[in-house]
């Protein structure tokens, strides 16, 4: 964002970024007062900014004429670039748009461009609708120490208002333990093992989507699925007084819709929405890993018209009791992803793949093969000195994924609920000779813009710096 006045002799001022509350895209928050910041730049050394002038109004037209309807500072003394919001009192799902101008000395810059954050559901009684889910196991799942709980899948077909125009609309949710989210066939947002992990019983995080541009006029399709994350425990009956079970998988969501009429329509979670846990996440857990059957996907589930009439009815649960709040931090991301150095074989059948450094996150895979042929993927940080996975360190966790091909053709997977610190992967099962090409590892950690790097002489401190 930039823009600039240049005068003889004088240095050239830019805005660089701006941000509210340190998030790129701040929508759903529940601060009553954030902080707005910038980014300086200039082409002269210790150019330092003596004023500033920020203007908040409800929409970006205003802002364009130089019209400030919720907050306009003037042109204030001072050398702050993170300045608490002390404007209009901003109600819940209230949308503001701002801009600063900065100077240095007689210096100054434009306006910089504009951006904006939304306020969030702040208090407990504006959500919506019933937490739902289904508080028990199914009989392919099994509850005992090394548990394996399945997925669960809920569904709601609605439509918008017809003949009227959708202005824009948000969705905000609360997905426990772990959530992904389906709008007509699309995935909503770029986050992964979202939300953030809490003691639920205190607090629990809620993420917030402006998803208008992938709403249809007519016929919608929302998607959800629940893994367990911590919510349920990945220990069962396993030292209670040391790791907590919150209890099974649940879902609140609210959708609102607002029309260019100023009207408001919202979607929420009720009975009214479709459910299953027979679906092809059969197994996931952070210590064991996740198993997926692609054998019982379900084609097209997420966009209107699929048939769910053998899925059952949701049902109403227990809300986890810890207060709702917004998450302020960045979601967990694939920040970055890393192709096998080597893949060796171990034995006959069995490979070690080498990823080059130790990382945090999983194995993308592309394989082909016959239906129901299974492929094992198990991680480790190092090796023994026979070349096979050193797992000691592990204690009792499996770290194992599998896939179960649903044959046919050329098959990816990657797994959602869980992930892995390793370096080495022993792969099993796998049809042929595997191609590093068919692999990709899937590096995961917050989802926070890199503002530097690092490369030096220095072979090894390269490497620490990779890793």
């Amino acid at each position: 964002l930039t823009g600039c006045v240049e005068k003889p002799g004088e240095a050239t001022l830019s805005i660089q970024e701006l941000k509210c509350e340190g998030l790129e895209n701040p929508v759903g928050l529940d601060i009553p007062a954030p902080r707005l910041s910038w980014v300086l730049t200039s082409d002269r050394r210790n150019t330092m900014q003596t004023a500033y002038r920020v203007m908040v109004a409800t929409s970006a037209d205003l802002l364009e004429t130089d019209s400030a309807d919720l907050w306009d500072t003037e042109k204030i003394p001072g050398d702050s670039m993170k300045v608490v919001y002390r404007g209009k009192k901003l109600q819940s799902q209230e949308e503001a748009y701002w801009k600063v101008k900065v100077w240095s000395g007689d210096a100054a810059s434009s306006w910089s461009a504009v951006q904006r954050w939304s306020v969030g559901l702040r208090y407990h009684n504006e959500w919506q609708g019933r937490w739902i889910g289904f508080d028990r196991a199914f009989p392919w799942d099994r509850e005992e120490m090394f548990s394996r709980l399945s997925a669960r899948y809920f569904r709601k077909e609605f439509q918008t208002t017809q003949g009227k125009e959708i202005r824009d609309a948000m969705v905000y949710i609360m997905g426990l333990g772990l959530y992904e989210l389906h709008l007509n066939g699309k995935r909503v947002g770029t986050q992964v093992l979202s939300p953030a992990p809490t003691d639920y019983q205190k607090n629990v995080k809620y993420n917030s989507f402006a998803i208008g541009d992938l709403l249809e006029p007519g016929d919608n399709a929302l998607g959800v699925v629940l893994g367990n994350g911590r919510y349920h425990t990945m220990r069962q009956h396993y030292k209670p007084y040391k790791i907590k079970n919150f209890g099974y998988p649940k879902l609140l969501l609210n959708l609102v819709i607002r029309y260019a009429d100023g009207s408001t329509e919202v979607i929420s979670t009720n009975d009214s929405w479709k459910g299953t846990a027979d679906g092809p996440i059969r197994s996931n857990n952070e210590y064991d890993g996740e198993i997926y059957d692609a054998r019982k996907e379900f084609v097209d589930w997420t966009v209107p018209g699929f048939n769910d009439s053998n899925w059952l009815p949701a049902e109403y649960v227990q809300e986890p009791g810890g207060a709702y709040e917004a998450q302020v931090n960045e979601n967990m991301a694939v920040m970055d992803t890393l192709s096998p150095m080597t893949i060796k074989a171990l034995r006959p059948g069995v490979y070690i793949m080498d990823m080059g450094q130790n990382m945090t996150g999983w194995l993308k895979i592309r394989v082909q093969g016959a239906r129901g042929t299974t492929v094992m993927l198990r991680f480790a940080e190092s090796l023994q000195a026979d070349g096979s996975l050193f797992t000691e360190n592990l204690r009792d966790a499996l770290a194992t994924d599998q896939y179960i091909l649903r044959g046919g053709g050329v098959e990816e997977w990657q797994p959602a609920f869980v992930y892995h610190g390793f370096r080495y992967v022993e792969l099993t099962g796998y049809t042929g000779t595997p191609d590093p090409e068919d692999f990709k590892g899937m590096v995961v950690y917050d989802g926070i813009p890199a503002t530097g790097s690092f490369h030096s002489s220095d072979t090894l401190l390269n490497r620490i710096y990779a890793a």
